[in-house]
């Protein structure tokens, strides 16, 4: 990044911090970053070279912000979120229930001044956006907040892009899409010169059909439909919706389904029967495309997932431990799912690399196959990267190299050619549905530190993996908890 954009970026971080004491979290600061900057550039793009129809009305635009001041401001606008979020298309998407956080004019008015001071569509798309994914990973580090869940590590989003490889002319979705990491991730690999030598047809369908996303939460979808924009994806309409993916059956069919779900286990809707109570079934999404009918959020998007591809279409999904052993609904997905598509990866992840804590996940690479007899699973292929491996998110983060030898073993030059290694081994068919609930819950190297008090890792990384252990054991509990309520 050049050392303007870097000035930028330091500029706009600093004021986040004075808005932070004035009680504007990081998530509340890059909201209404978003409707500024989305307002600013609209207005540079009606001016020369550009000289284009402006989406936004007369009265409603960003001069109309400049020529106030104080309370006249603060009402201008409320007055633009509260009209711009009835419109249509990828405004009425960044703009969907817009608030006002900013409670002092004062404040409001050096926001607006620190961004009329740069012409943002004159800066490289590449530096815009890596200005916005710097703000979105200051807000995921506002653990308070609890914006972690919807930032999955980068590191680890390019190591599954780079192995699942996509191809042009391919349909990306990511039905959980967050802040969308993966979509972008995606792009960029295709958009790469050296990797691919794309045509005119190539590029626009990159920009404008290749990806697609979903979230539940508005403004988690706001932030995602500005990051693609600011990164030049999209058109007059969003690439990103907002709803509960897990609903209904898939309407698309996707050739590439890259995702990170929601952690917790219950889902996101509770119908209430006409007695006033909410009865076991209704906690659940029965729908008659999935194998099983659960609460288990998890366990519903592997099913989703499955659904929304393509014949041959392949899946990168994080998942937590509990999809891998779990019984009941969860040993008849595993199951149905070695049965009926070509499991072939899976790469288990170390504690300490996500935001939210006490997470113990997994990623889980599979192919849709057509119906048939015979499974299409033959081998499972286990990459261990949890045993002996100790990160912190400050300290120690997860960075690429640390993914490079699971980047290699996987071979994704052609994948039906690998070599066992210490760290990663293959479990065939037979072997994983003889074992109990068909777990693949699998480890067999050794913790050194159990073994040797010399290899024992920094005390502060200990104290961090004792608390997300009890965390995770903690939510365990609390869904033991529940289930028991339910049976009341």
């Amino acid at each position: 990044m050049s050392t303007e954009s870097t000035t930028i970026v330091q500029r706009l971080w600093n004021y986040c911090n004075v808005l932070r004491d004035d009680g504007v979290s990081y998530g509340d600061y890059v909201e209404q970053l978003t409707y500024l900057l989305f307002l600013k550039m609209a207005d540079e793009q009606t001016r020369p070279p550009f000289n284009k129809n402006s989406r936004i009305p007369p009265g409603l635009d960003w001069q109309s912000l400049l020529s106030k001041d104080g309370a006249e401001l603060e009402e201008q606008y409320r007055r633009i979120l509260e009209t711009l979020g009835k419109g249509p298309g990828m405004l009425g998407v960044i703009f969907r229930k817009s608030q006002s956080k900013i409670q002092d004019p004062a404040k409001l008015r050096r926001l607006v001044e620190l961004i009329n001071g740069e012409t943002w569509v004159g800066l490289d798309v590449d530096v815009k956006g890596a200005i916005y994914e710097g703000l979105l990973e200051k807000n995921a580090e506002d653990v308070k907040g609890g914006a972690g869940q919807y930032f999955t590590p980068r590191p680890l989003i390019r190591a599954m892009v780079q192995v699942v490889r996509p191809k042009p002319e391919e349909t990306i979705y990511d039905p959980a899409c967050g802040t969308g990491g993966f979509l972008l991730a995606a792009y960029d690999y295709l958009s790469d010169r050296k990797r691919f030598d794309l045509d005119i047809e190539q590029k626009i369908f990159l920009r404008l059909g290749t990806l697609r996303g979903k979230d539940v939460v508005d403004g988690v979808v706001r932030l995602c439909a500005m990051n693609l924009y600011l990164h030049g994806i999209g058109g007059e309409e969003s690439p990103i919706e907002v709803g509960d993916s897990l609903i209904s059956y898939p309407a698309d069919h996707y050739d590439l389904v890259l995702t990170n779900p929601p952690f917790g286990k219950k889902s996101s809707v509770t119908i209430v029967n006409g007695e006033g109570k909410a009865d076991r079934e209704s906690l659940s999404y029965n729908r008659q495309d999935f194998w099983a009918t659960t609460s288990n959020k998890q366990l519903n998007f592997l099913q989703h997932v499955r659904n929304l591809l393509k014949i041959n279409g392949r899946a990168a999904v994080v998942l937590p431990d509990n999809v891998l052993f779990e019984g009941g609904a969860g040993e008849t997905v595993r199951r149905r799912l070695l049965q009926d598509c070509d499991v072939h990866t899976l790469l288990r992840l170390p504690t300490g690399v996500f935001y939210a804590q006490g997470v113990k996940a997994n990623v889980l690479f599979f192919d849709r196959k057509p119906a048939g007899e015979t499974p299409w699973t033959d081998k499972l292929w286990i990459y261990d990267l949890r045993t002996n491996q100790h990160f912190t998110l400050k300290t120690n983060p997860l960075k690429l190299e640390d993914l490079q030898d699971f980047i290699k073993c996987y071979n994704p030059e052609n994948r039906h050619d690998r070599k066992e290694t210490e760290r990663f081994r293959a479990f065939s068919y037979e072997d994983l549905v003889k074992r109990d609930k068909a777990s693949l819950d699998i480890f067999w190297l050794k913790d050194e530190g159990l073994e040797d008090s010399d290899n024992l890792p920094d005390p502060a990384v200990l104290a961090r993996e004792i608390v997300e252990s009890l965390e995770t054991a903690l939510e365990q509990f609390r869904g033991i908890e529940e289930e028991l309520k339910e049976t009341d």
